[in-house]
């Protein structure tokens, strides 16, 4: 706009001048060179009058708008105790039980046999909260499986009592059914730990009932028959103490890769944990003696299924042998702790394991003291001499039982 102005006020002072101009060679009338002046002027006061022209700015294209990612929100870990429990949620799992009543008794703890897998098949071990493995000499193992959240109406082979079953009757302030016991050294060790709250026979059916064959594999146990029995004899008890488990459905941070953990009590008696990513549980494999040594998933016979548990525990306690087949296994009164390995998700982590009290449960602390959370569901812990070696490789644990 400013250059079209210019000319056409220089164009005009042209015009003015020819018009102007002297009809004598050098010679400008007055009337002239004021016009000539005036003119001039005009251009001056039109070129600062005249506003600058702002160029219109060179539009930079922009790159196309796009949306920030969204962050995946990290899911808040769903925590249960160890202090309290959602009503209905199992305190031993922290799952909810399909029936809340069952929360109001006592826990049931049935023995039972490790031997020879093939010909004593078991019965009932995938329905129970938690199964402790422990050893009882010459190179071999018993279970003690504890009923709460569910029973199982079928549940052996049943076996005897050992002196560590009223210690851990005494933790879960269970009841406990076996096919009797050593009177002399092992009936008053328990009765000192839970006086009354004990089965010695095989002729209580349902409870614990032998299936007509009389043989050492044949007695069969029912946790809810075994139960209603204790609480007609007046040992019930409506609200046990059962808090100190904790559970969380995430997985916590610092543990090293577990895939996999030998247990072993001998040459003879060993089994395998394996991880099984499908189902995010530990298949336990063992030792099948009537099949030319076969190592196999073991099964529950009631069910047919593969024995998996959420979380796999070996723990270290000091054991002290009397006789051949007799030990005290410490459980009761570890105040200061002792060193465990837990197994779940995967993955293993070194805790330690406490019990506060002798009337609750064994409780498990990360290396900073805090409640080291398991996974919702079933546990199996196996209890260990204090000088067990322990190996890894890759994911791959070994455990070898040595006392104390």
């Amino acid at each position: 706009m400013k250059t079209r102005n210019l000319f056409l006020i220089l164009f005009s002072l042209a015009f003015v001048l020819a018009a102007c101009a002297p009809t004598q060679p050098g010679e400008l009338t007055s009337a002239q060179q004021t016009a000539i002046a005036g003119t001039v002027t005009a251009i001056f006061v039109e070129l600062e009058q005249t506003p600058s022209a702002t160029p219109e700015p060179t539009q930079t294209p922009s790159p196309e708008a796009t949306e920030e990612p969204t962050a995946t929100p990290i899911p808040e870990p769903v925590i249960v105790g160890p202090d309290r429990y959602p009503e209905g949620v199992n305190p031993l799992t922290g799952l909810t039980v399909a029936d809340a009543a069952l929360l109001n008794r006592r826990p049931v703890i049935m023995k039972i046999s490790n031997h020879q897998i093939d010909s004593q098949p078991h019965y009932g071990l995938s329905s129970a909260d938690i199964v402790f493995e422990y050893f009882i000499g010459y190179g071999t193992n018993r279970f003690a499986a504890l009923y709460y959240g569910q029973d199982s109406d079928m549940i052996g082979p049943m076996r005897s009592i050992r002196r560590v079953d009223g210690q851990l009757g005494s933790l879960y302030e269970a009841i406990v059914g076996s096919t009797g016991g050593d009177r002399v050294d092992v009936i008053p060790y328990i009765e000192s730990y839970i006086p009354g709250r004990y089965f010695l026979d095989k002729y209580l059916c349902p409870g614990v009932c032998d299936d007509g064959r009389n043989i050492v594999s044949s007695v069969r146990g029912n946790s809810a028959a075994l139960s209603d029995y204790y609480i007609q004899r007046g040992y019930g008890k409506e609200d046990p103490d059962l808090n100190g488990m904790a559970f969380s459905d995430i997985a916590p941070e610092g543990g090293q890769k577990g895939e996999s953990a030998w247990v072993y009590f001998s040459s003879s008696e060993y089994s395998r944990w394996v991880f099984n990513p499908e189902t995010g549980k530990y298949t336990r494999w063992a030792y099948g003696e009537a099949t030319n040594d076969e190592f196999k998933p073991l099964i529950d016979q009631n069910n047919n299924l593969e024995l998996e548990f959420s979380n796999v525990v070996l723990l270290q306690a000091r054991h002290t042998e009397l006789k051949t087949t007799l030990f005290n296994i410490d459980l009761v009164g570890n105040l200061e702790g002792q060193k465990a390995t837990i197994f779940r998700d995967g993955s293993a982590y070194d805790v330690t394991w406490k019990t506060p009290q002798s009337t609750s449960p064994i409780q498990f602390f990360d290396n900073a003291g805090n409640p080291f959370y398991l996974k919702p569901g079933n546990t199996w812990m196996v209890i260990f001499g204090l000088t067990t070696p322990i190996s890894v490789e890759n994911g791959d644990w070994s455990f070898s039982f040595s006392m104390p």
